[in-house]
């Protein structure tokens, strides 16, 4: 198993510079006060793809040679993983194929259709997305870039944490969504060595919580196909992963769908930022564990804004 380093994310950080965003901060006093916590909210929903996925996948494209590249790129997601690889892609000018869960949001599946990236679709299970993968990977010869476990995409993931620490002058914790674990292996990664006195908090729904019984467990606990509102945390983590998260991570909380949606509109309202439900589960976690985190100044990554205006989680039938 290939570890990232601390150099790996800086190397990514000078390949993807001239592609990617460097996202703003928010703060809001009102979400201050009804915490207790000086909140800073790190808007990679910004990302022109709408997410911070843009960054590892970004680095994978980027960092392949000239004959790996000719064959193009492939992977599965639920979504922005594939829409950030397509944009990758497309600003390489190499093809991109992707197998996406038939269940995934339109919104997610148009985004990638629009940055060139060719769709497979599968069954919402994990099963079924990785064998639906070996076939197209295997017809299309592409170089698979792994949503997660990936230390390619790993390093570029922790390029967020670095630009997040320059931008606050530094934080007691950083709180960010876990699905499969790139986001929070990225953050340890960076922080371990950039700011180690900094404690990675990870946020999951509860209705898909196999990161906090896996970290509570001490080994891997993979569900195949959970089912909650945040849609883009439904994998399980892999190896890669598990080692950052189970030798970095200060603690896993989780919420409800209910809470997930709540903290959504909080966002939406008092940041006027477009969140996706998978990045409103960090707020949620503080909100509904205020001791763990008062008077502190804690980190929240929006990991992500693509949203099916059409189809908010709080709209009736």
């Amino acid at each position: 198993m290939l570890i990232p380093t601390y150099e790996d994310m800086l190397a990514a950080h000078e390949r993807i510079r001239p592609h990617i965003r460097q996202t703003p901060v928010r703060t809001s006093d009102y979400l201050n006060e009804l915490s207790g916590a000086q909140l800073f909210f790190k808007c990679e929903n910004f990302q022109e793809p709408g997410a911070f996925k843009v960054r590892g996948a970004t680095n994978a494209v980027f960092g392949l040679t000239d004959a790996q590249a000719k064959k193009g790129v492939a992977t599965h997601s639920s979504g922005n993983h594939a829409s950030c690889l397509s944009y990758a892609a497309m600003l390489r000018g190499i093809p991109c194929n992707v197998v996406m869960p038939r269940t995934a949001p339109q919104a997610k599946k148009d985004t990638v259709r629009r940055y060139g990236g060719v769709i497979t679709e599968c069954e919402p299970s994990t099963s079924s997305r990785e064998a639906t993968f070996a076939e197209v990977q295997a017809r299309t010869g592409g170089d698979f870039v792994h949503p997660y476990n990936d230390p390619r995409v790993i390093a570029g993931q922790g390029t967020c944490a670095r630009e997040f620490v320059e931008q606050t002058g530094g934080l007691d914790m950083v709180v960010a969504p876990i699905g499969g674990g790139g986001m929070i292996s990225g953050t340890c990664l960076t922080l371990s060595t950039l700011a180690p006195e900094t404690q990675v908090i990870a946020a999951e729904p509860e209705q898909a919580d196999d990161a906090y019984r896996s970290f509570k467990a001490g080994y891997i606990i993979a569900d195949d196909a959970p089912k909650t509102i945040a849609d883009g945390l439904l994998v399980p983590l892999k190896e890669l992963t598990w080692h950052f998260v189970s030798n970095h991570v200060s603690e896993i909380y989780t919420a409800s769908d209910q809470e997930i949606i709540d903290a959504m509109k909080l966002v939406w309202k008092h940041l006027r930022v477009v969140m996706e439900p998978s990045s409103a589960v960090p707020l949620a976690v503080v909100l509904k564990n205020p001791e763990a985190f008062r008077a502190k100044r804690v980190g929240l990554i929006i990991t992500g804004g693509n949203v099916d205006l059409d189809k908010l989680p709080w709209m009736k039938g």
